[in-house]
Formats: C-alpha cells, structure tokens, sequence
C-alpha cells in the first residue's frame, strides 16, 4: 500500500478531488488530504475526511500539527504528493518559493515526487506568467498531466479543465510502480537541425520534433533515465525528461557521445544532411557577386552510423528513423544495415495528401534484422507506445 498526500487548492474543480480519493482507495493506497483555505470555500473538510477515512489538515498553525513540525512530517511520511487542482494562484506561488499556508510550506520543504494538475480559466492558463511559473516548475522536476480542453465553468472555451481522474491516476501508477525500464538509460534524438549560412541565414527541414519528444515522454514514464537531445522546435519538452538544446548536426553528435554510454540510443532527430562549406560571417548582400549565389555544401557526420559502429559503449539497442518519398521498405531496409543499426523505423513522406511534418499523426513501418511490420497510420503517441512495447521484449528476452 502506498501512502498518497493530497494537496487540494481553492478552484472550482476541488469536488473532483473527491472522486479522485475513491480511485486511490479503490486501488487500495492510503491518502491524506490537505486544503487551502480557500478549498474550504468550494467542498467542506468532512468530505475529504470521510472519503479518506484520514485527518484532513487545512492550517499551518494547528498547534497540536506543528508541534511535531506536521508541514515536514506530512510530506515525508508519504510516497507521492499531488496537487489537483492546482490554481494559477498557488502554481505562482510555488514558482517563486512562497510558503504562506500549509499547503504551499508542504509544498516548499516536499522531497518527494510531486504530480500537479492545473484548473483554471482558459485565459489564465494562456497567461505568459502562468507560462513561465510552469516552465520554470517542470525545470525543477514536477510532473504536470492536463490541463484539457473543454468548456469552463465560467461558460468560456479552451484548455484550463482538470484532467479526468483516470487519466491522473495512470499518472500516479507511472510514479508509484517501478516502470519495466527501470535502471534503463536511454537518449532520444529529436528535431531538425539547422546549418547556418550566415548570420541570419540557414538551411534546414520542417521537423516540429512530436515523434522525437514522444518517444522520450514515454520511455521516462516506463522507468528509463531519458536524455532528450533536441534541435530548434517549438513545442513543450517532456516531464521527467534531462534535455539537450543543439543546432548543428555536429552539436547533436556531440551531445550523444557526452551521452553514453546508454542502454537506448533513438535517433528520431531530422538531421541536415549537408551544411555549406563556407560559413560567411556577414550577412550576404545582394550585390554579392551581381547575379545569382553559388553555394558549396559539405556532408554532415552521420550521426546514427557514427554511434552504431563505435566500438566503445555502444547502446545495447539502436533504431533509427527514415523518412522517404519513394521505396520506402527497399531504402529502409538498405539503410539500416548501412548504418549498422538494430531496428529502423520507415516514414511515409506523404500521408493522405499532407506531409508527415507538423503532423500529429505518422505512417510508419517497423523493421529488424528478420522481419518488418507495417504499422499504419497512427498517432506519433501511439508510434511511440508501439515502439516502446518492442524495447521492453527486446531487454526482457535479453535477461
């Protein structure tokens, strides 16, 4: 049985806290809640108290409490501390270390994992405060899940609602139980990179780095001690997840050889094939050379077969990543035994009249040494889970 600290702050979704207890009972793990004064507002202690059968805390200076030190105590008798709802308010208030009631001193001393899932108006999730204050938190380490989308409370529409409460527990399954990958170190290449022309110039590809950062996402929920290298891209980086910022192919390969040895090495990454042979340091003029401009290019290393074939720490599993406009099993197939990979994943360029790039969706084919298995098109998540199902029996037929 695990034992669970429920921090509960003062937004209209603290009554779904309540259901989320009867999933903790239900699973058989113990919680004890905590409540901001203004969760009081919105659902009465007693509910808490009754559904968790524990002691309901709700002021730093209960007396009895904190003459044992109960802000301390509370954090470190549990296993996982979770924070739903949780407000713009006490979100800005952990971002810069304020600790001005129980739950946010719980908060400040915890040293145990922490789960938080936000509630608030759309608007105020929007917020570039709000922004930053959970950039700079998931930065410390803590695991965020939601918000969704869906309509407010307030009548208004867009991300901010609570995540439903099984998709919280999975959550909480993820932290409390051991993951199959558990004492697995892994890196994940991810992004395009970009090979400067000049100052303001450069060539690259249109990667947004879903697949790439899908993939590292889910090798850390399974347990793995993931290391995300990535190029430009503009999405969010994974929870949990130590992460690499790179421009360059050679940045990226360097990166990975500071990042073994590993257990894992995927190479998702979009990498420039070729950079230019001369890196002006000035921005070109027009009137360069009075009529059109010639270019030299030079081949960038390749990342993947440099890593495959080092004879010093190589990664027990290696897979690469393909994309092609025509032949795609004939060229997959030839490069990954060129490269001296394990398993090459195969990207359909075009799928149903749009590129695969920026999509959220990928059609892919899984290949070995023996076999290959066409996947379809799937999500880039579910590229991820499928793939990640093939690492666990890859290292379970290996024990």
């Amino acid at each position: 049985m695990k034992k669970i600290l429920l921090i509960v702050s003062g937004g209209i979704a603290a009554y779904r806290s309540l259901d989320l207890i009867r999933e903790i009972k239900r699973r058989g793990d113990d919680v004890t809640c905590v409540l901001t004064k203004s969760a009081t507002q919105f659902v009465q202690p007693l509910s808490f108290g009754a559904l968790s059968q524990n002691k309901v805390y709700t002021d730093l200076f209960d007396l009895e409490s904190e003459t044992n030190i109960g802000h301390i105590k509370l954090s470190r008798n549990a296993d996982l501390v979770v924070l739903a709802p949780a407000t713009a308010n006490i979100l800005a208030k952990m971002s810069y270390g304020i600790s001005d009631s129980l739950a946010t001193s719980i908060l400040l001393a915890n040293n145990k994992p922490l789960l938080i899932a936000p509630s608030m108006n759309v608007k105020m999730w929007n917020n570039p405060s709000t922004k930053n204050n959970i950039e700079k938190l998931k930065k410390y380490g803590h695991i965020f899940v939601g918000p969704d989308e869906g309509e407010m409370a307030c009548g208004e529409v867009g991300s901010g609602k609570m995540s439903k409460v099984e998709d919280i527990y999975k959550e909480i399954e993820f932290l409390l139980k051991p993951g199959p990958l558990k004492g697995k170190k892994a890196l994940v290449t991810s992004g395009p990179t970009i090979e400067p022309i000049d100052p303001v110039r450069f060539i690259s590809n249109k990667s947004s780095g879903k697949q790439g950062h899908a993939i590292a996402e889910r090798l850390s929920k399974l347990g793995a001690d993931t290391h995300l290298i990535t190029g430009p891209v503009n999405i969010p980086y994974p929870d949990n997840v130590r992460v690499t910022e790179v421009n360059t192919a050679e940045e990226m390969l360097n990166a990975c050889k500071n990042s073994i040895p590993a257990d894992i090495a995927i190479f998702a990454a979009a990498v420039s094939d070729w950079k230019p042979t001369k890196n002006f340091q000035n921005k070109i003029k027009k009137s360069f050379n009075d009529g059109d401009l010639n270019l030299s290019f030079s081949q960038n290393p390749d990342i993947l077969r440099t890593i495959s074939e080092t004879n010093i720490n190589r990664p027990k599993l290696i897979v690469g990543f393909t994309l092609e406009t025509e032949n795609l099993m004939e060229s997959a197939r030839k490069k990954m035994l060129d490269k001296s990979c394990d398993w090459m994943i195969a990207n359909n360029h075009i799928q149903k009249n749009k590129s695969v790039f920026n999509s959220d969706m990928n059609e892919v084919s899984f290949l070995n040494d023996v076999s290959d298995e066409s996947w379809g098109l799937i999500s880039k998540k579910n590229v991820a889970e499928n793939l990640c199902i093939k690492i666990i029996e890859f290292f379970d037929n290996a024990a």
